[in-house]
């Protein structure tokens, strides 16, 4: 099975920037992709962007130029700057893995809060 577990959320102003982290570990030959998503105040959750096993990468509308998703795979670490952080941005950030033997995992999410 897998686990992903994620930091680096925190309180910060707009403009300013954050990266999370999200480290999975288990059965982690076996994921295909991992993701952000997050859930605002009253929101369904979305996802944010999310990047596969060989790179390629996707991102939400709202948040393409101001993000990057990244990994580090000897560390098995997916990484999400954020940058010109807005206070829409706010939410509790969740990360989820996608293994093609084990099905979807999440991690217990961080909450970013941008103050205006």
């Amino acid at each position: 099975q897998v686990q992903v577990v994620e930091s680096g959320g925190g309180l910060v102003q707009a403009g300013g920037s954050l990266r999370l982290s999200c480290a999975a570990s288990g059965s982690t030959l076996t994921i295909n992709a991992i993701g952000w998503y997050r859930q605002g105040p009253g929101k369904q959750r979305e996802l944010v962007a999310d990047i596969s096993r060989g790179g390629s990468t996707k991102y939400s509308e709202s948040v393409k130029g101001r993000f990057t998703i990244s990994r580090d795979n000897a560390k098995n670490t997916v990484y999400l700057q954020m940058n010109s952080l807005k206070p829409e941005d706010t939410a509790v950030y969740y990360c989820h893995a996608q293994s093609t033997w084990y099905g979807g995992y999440w991690g217990q999410g961080t909450q970013v809060t941008v103050s205006s």
